[in-house]
């Protein structure tokens, strides 16, 4: 099979429900931030030294492709086989492994400029990245039905990635640097 399929050279891309859309439509938009962001994350899964961290890191991809997915399937027209969607439970499954890692944390009294260990800094990009992909769910969930729990998900995505951005500068000794006003 190849790569490439020639039905995209007109500037739409088809969605998993069959219908096709313009390259530039927000729900386009939608999931190819996201698969930004899930990019981000593998490579920092690739030079990350924390077992745990990247033991999480594996569970969040898995689950941005997920949201991919959720993304790249309207619900209506209803698609004919069934969508796993983001639900309740990866909420919940983000906000453990959050409260886990805040655990372990220095209480934030200042803010931090996003640095430290490289995936610490990659980590903080990939949390700028999520913001943007928030921004324009909103903007979707105005016109579209996307469900209840992308938002909620997304949003709890950047609080996970600036608290795993903070765990990976303390377990690698990397003292944060904070903002003086």
């Amino acid at each position: 099979m190849k790569i490439y399929t020639k039905t995209g050279d007109d500037g739409t891309t088809s969605l998993f429900n069959g219908s096709r859309v313009p390259k530039n439509h927000t729900r386009v938009e939608c999931y190819g931030i996201i698969d930004e962001v899930n990019s981000i994350i593998g490579s920092v899964y690739s030079f990350e030294e924390n077992e745990e961290i990247k033991e999480d890191l594996l569970i969040v991809m898995h689950k941005l492709f997920r949201m991919g997915s959720d993304l790249a399937t309207p619900y209506f027209p209803k698609p004919p086989f069934e969508i796993d969607r983001i639900n309740e439970n990866d909420i919940l499954d983000i906000e453990k492994m959050i409260d886990k890692y805040e655990e372990e944390l220095p209480k934030l009294r200042n803010f931090i400029f996003p640095t430290g260990t490289h995936s610490s800094s990659m980590l903080q990009i990939a949390r700028t990245v999520s913001r943007r992909a928030e921004r324009m769910i909103v903007t979707l969930a105005e016109d579209d039905d996307i469900g209840p729990f992308l938002v909620k998900f997304v949003n709890r995505l950047s609080d996970y990635l600036f608290v795993v951005a903070r765990y990976s500068n303390l377990k690698a000794g990397v003292e944060e640097k904070i903002m003086k006003f």
